[in-house]
């Protein structure tokens, strides 16, 4: 019997101060650098909250908050 072991993604959702693409574009290296090549990031700027949303395997929600959080802006995880 062959078993995949496919790992479950998490979703992790903050609420952030990041509000226009540049901004966006100040954070893209670093989150970059966060993730694999599975995982996926995306800014709702059209949210009140101006979310971010990160689809992972590995990351923790605090390597997120430190590193948006180093680039200046507001970040605070969704529960």
């Amino acid at each position: 019997m062959n078993v995949n072991k496919t790992k479950m993604k998490t979703v992790l959702v903050f609420k952030t101060s990041v509000t226009k693409n540049k901004e966006i574009k100040i954070v893209q290296p670093t989150l970059n650098r966060l993730i694999t090549k599975s995982d996926r990031w995306n800014f709702d700027l059209e949210d009140c909250d101006n979310i971010l949303r990160v689809e992972t395997q590995k990351i923790k929600a605090d390597d997120i908050l430190k590193a948006i959080q180093h680039h200046g802006f507001y970040c605070e995880e969704l529960l």
